[in-house]
């Protein structure tokens, strides 16, 4: 009878674990062996050398072998003691809080003692606080360790000594053949020619010799690539699967078409035309649609959202359109109103606010067919929200959404034999390689280009102490007839701090600023306060709006050409690229002006050079993603987890494209290999079901 594999193992069937120890487990996301030895060390200690005393270092963690000198109760407001060790070249002092009875009974003047711990130099002379300690006896003062010591990170409660106990007896049990791991990576190409296999890479990660370190970089690339290759081989299983189903065949005949075009006040760029014939060839399959729009700030996805909803209703099936926020939903109601409105196609916005006659009576032409796109926020996806034929969803910025509002949206057209046609958008460009990964059960558009008469902005990045400078600019520029923005940043993650910022400054430009019409809007007003003021601004009933980021998405007013963004080096690059395209949106100069305060941190100062330098979103999007790491561009992780186990991107980028080879290869050479590494590395992560 062949062993069982690791991933079926349960942790507790190892020694030593009760139930504290399993529930301490279970919180670091361990439940079977196999997981234990994907739990990766932090870190590699040397304890294979002893240190004499005089030879320590502040700051360094080091292995000394000693004699007990003495022991006594520490003065100060905790309990504490000391005990003083000796060799024979000086006298260290370990201090210990933690402490029983039984513990000090063996600090007995002459016993000898390894201790391992960072030293530092306290009021008595160089201590360890808490060192590892053991008592040899004198005939084993030598090291007891022949390799690198891992640290782990691990939970409260749990200790180093008995998590590396753990995983000495998973490998042990790998060894004596009561435990198996299947390397489905065998004999195939991994992220390098000479990779180890499994079993050798996981040893290697957690028993590494003094000079292993070219080795265990080979172990965990090892183990990377195949992390990676279960997330690839599964969002292709879900893209398959998402095939099988059956959607509504949507055609749009020319005349139509023509007319659409004719009645804009633009032409489509090159772009937005070739975006749109991929959509309608996505709509005219009997095979749902699953495609994502990526599209820079203001390159113009709204009409090639509005041309494929206009696709749905010619033929005969509704389109819902879900934005974050009311203001963006609101925003969408007036565009595809104008745009789609003459052609016959009734446009209904829901939105959350709305009194009970109202909302109903727009239920009713939603629910009787009437409306044929049904635009809102969260609103659309309740219980109470009925579609006739529902045969299209779009999502505008969906990585604020969160999976299962998105999966309830696209229930609301599930007929049981059809699903609805669904286009994603948004205007976070995803760098190319993170997409190759993350959205492999997708289809990719991206308009690259942006419609002609949008301004460049110029970037410009100042020190806070000229902001007084900054605001006699201001009133130059209202002078002439233009609107600006302030925008206040992040303070300490509190939206409640945020806001108080922004009235502050809000009365401060005001006094500063005699003659000057100032708004002010933030997250804690009511919507219909936040959606008031914006129009008001729209409407120039005010020159200078003061905000907070919730002006990041969906506000277009074309005469706001400035923007200063207050304690600019608090944002990431991403968000202050997205707040920079709220201006530049109509003819004349466009300015965005990034107040810092000094002294700027490495990170801080290149993420401010990026922005000046390039207005290309997608580059950004790439040097943001160098910096910041991978993050959550598009919201919860299609595949379940919110981070790998072992891989770590951008770190590991350079894999993905022999990962995406290796996942086309394998797959068609073993159908067993996807639902193997599946199990292994994803089985116990939420499922993004169908998208």
């Amino acid at each position: 009878m062949p062993a069982p594999a690791l991933e079926a193992l349960p942790i507790d069937t190892l020694k030593g674990i009760g139930h504290a120890t399993r529930e301490r487990l279970g919180k670091l996301g361990l439940f079977t062996l196999f997981d234990l030895l994907v739990h990766l060390p932090l870190r590699y200690e040397n304890r294979t050398e002893l240190t004499p005393i005089a030879a320590l270092v502040p700051g360094v963690r080091a292995l000394v072998h000693a004699r007990v000198a003495g022991i006594e109760a520490a003065r100060g407001r905790r309990r504490a003691v000391v005990c003083r060790l000796e060799d024979e070249t000086g006298t260290l002092y370990i201090r210990l809080f933690h402490y029983s009875a039984t513990q000090l009974s063996r600090f007995i003047p002459g016993a000898h003692i390894q201790c391992f711990g960072e030293v530092r130099i306290g009021l008595l002379g160089p201590e360890m606080i808490h060192p590892e300690y053991r008592f040899p006896t004198p005939d084993g003062a030598g090291p007891t360790e022949t390799g690198l010591t891992p640290v782990y990170p691990i939970a409260e409660g749990l200790r180093q000594r008995t998590f590396r106990g753990l995983v000495e007896q998973t490998l042990q049990r790998l060894d004596s053949g009561s435990a198996s791991l299947h390397d489905p990576l065998a004999d195939r190409p991994g992220p390098t020619s000479a990779h180890p296999p499994l079993p050798e890479a996981l040893r290697l990660l957690h028993q590494p010799g003094t000079n292993d370190a070219e080795r265990t970089d080979a172990a965990r690339e090892r183990l990377a690539f195949e992390e990676l290759l279960a997330h690839r081989l599964s969002m292709l299983r879900r893209r398959v699967e998402g095939r099988r189903q059956a959607a509504p065949v949507l055609a749009l005949d020319v005349r139509t078409r023509q007319a659409f075009e004719s009645q804009l006040p633009f032409a489509l760029t090159a772009a937005q035309q070739r975006v749109s014939a991929e959509i309608g060839q996505d709509l005219r399959q009997a095979a749902p649609m699953m495609r994502l729009l990526q599209g820079d700030v203001g390159s113009g996805k709204t009409v090639v959202a509005a041309l494929a909803a206009l696709t749905a209703a010619a033929s005969q099936w509704q389109t819902a359109l879900m934005a974050p926020t009311e203001l963006l939903a609101e925003q969408h109601f007036a565009n595809l109103s104008g745009w789609l409105a003459p052609l016959d196609v009734e446009i209904v916005l829901l939105l959350g606010r709305h009194k009970n006659s109202q909302r109903e009576e727009r239920l009713a032409r939603v629910a009787e067919g009437r409306a044929g796109v049904v635009i809102g926020t969260h609103a659309l996806f309740q219980r109470h929200v009925a579609f006739h034929r529902l045969g299209l969803v779009i999502i505008d910025e969906q990585h604020r959404f969160g999976v299962h509002q998105r999966l309830a949206l696209r229930a609301k057209g599930d007929t049981g034999t059809l699903v609805p046609h669904q286009l994603i958008m948004t205007a976070t460009p995803i760098p190319r390689t993170r997409a190759m990964l993350d959205y492999a059960d997708l289809d990719l558009s991206v308009i690259d280009a942006l419609p002609p008469g949008r301004t460049p902005v110029r970037t410009i990045a100042m020190r806070g102490d000229r902001r007084d400078e900054i605001i006699g600019r201001i009133a130059d520029w209202v002078g002439r007839g233009r609107q600006a923005y302030w925008v206040c940043a992040l303070i300490e993650e509190s939206e409640t701090l945020q806001c108080e910022a922004a009235e502050k400054t809000a009365k401060g430009l005001s006094a500063a600023l005699d003659g000057i019409r100032i708004g002010l809007v933030h997250g804690r007003m009511k919507s219909a306060d936040k959606e008031s003021v914006m129009q008001a601004f729209k409407r120039h009933e005010f020159d200078l709006l003061v905000a907070t980021t919730v002006i990041e998405v969906g506000v277009d007013v074309p005469n706001a050409g400035l923007m200063i963004i207050e304690n600019a080096e608090r944002f990431g690059l991403s968000q202050l690229h997205q707040l920079r395209g709220r201006v530049g949106r109509g003819a004349g100069d466009a300015f965005c002006v990034l107040l810092y305060q000094p002294p700027l941190g490495t990170t801080a100062r290149q993420r401010l050079d990026i922005l000046r330098e390039s207005n290309d979103g997608f580059a950004i999007a790439e040097k943001d993603w160098e910096l910041r790491g991978s993050g959550e561009l598009l919201g919860t992780r299609q595949t379940g987890g919110g981070s790998f186990r072992v891989a770590a991107l951008p770190r590991d980028a350079w894999m993905l494209p022999r990962v995406a080879e290796a996942a086309d290869r394998v797959g068609a050479e073993d159908s067993t290999v996807p639902a193997q590494l599946h199990h292994r590395w994803i089985g116990r992560s939420i499922q993004y079901a169908e998208v």
